[in-house]
């Protein structure tokens, strides 16, 4: 498949960890993300009748639990060779609230494309915009 502008070094991470790492109905899909200090996170979702994380949201805690706060590129990644997978709805707003200039590695027509968190939500609802200010001291 083409790539146009795209980190070919975490779509590999990704699916290595979703080659090694996903196997059986716990763990279909993996993520892996490029850190503002160029870091590689990566993680796996971890699949329950609750509703369990999704992998880009296991690695967003993961890249904090390492010191990683602002993340550039995510991608997903499915087992059994499916490829890139773009992210689910619930995904693309935590990630569009947590880092609103990512970039989302997602599969085109015309091959793999990095675009911005926000292209794939147009008229989104904005968390920060509907947080109360701190109520100010007496």
């Amino acid at each position: 498949m083409h790539t146009h502008d795209v980190d070919q070094e975490l779509v590999d991470a990704a699916t290595e960890v979703a080659r090694t790492r996903c196997q059986g109905d716990r763990h279909t899909m993996a993520a892996a993300a490029r850190a503002a200090d160029g870091r590689i996170v990566t993680g796996v979702n971890a699949y329950h009748f609750t509703g369990g994380p999704c992998a880009e949201l296991v690695v967003v805690g993961s890249a904090a639990a390492q010191g990683a706060h602002e993340l550039k590129t995510i991608v997903a990644v499915g087992d059994r060779d499916r490829g890139v997978v773009p992210p689910c709805g619930r995904c693309r707003q935590a990630l569009l609230d947590y880092f609103p200039a990512l970039q989302i590695v997602v599969a085109t027509p015309d091959g793999l494309r990095a675009v911005p968190v926000g292209d794939l939500l147009p008229h989104t609802y904005v968390w920060a915009d509907h947080q109360l200010d701190a109520p100010s001291p007496s």
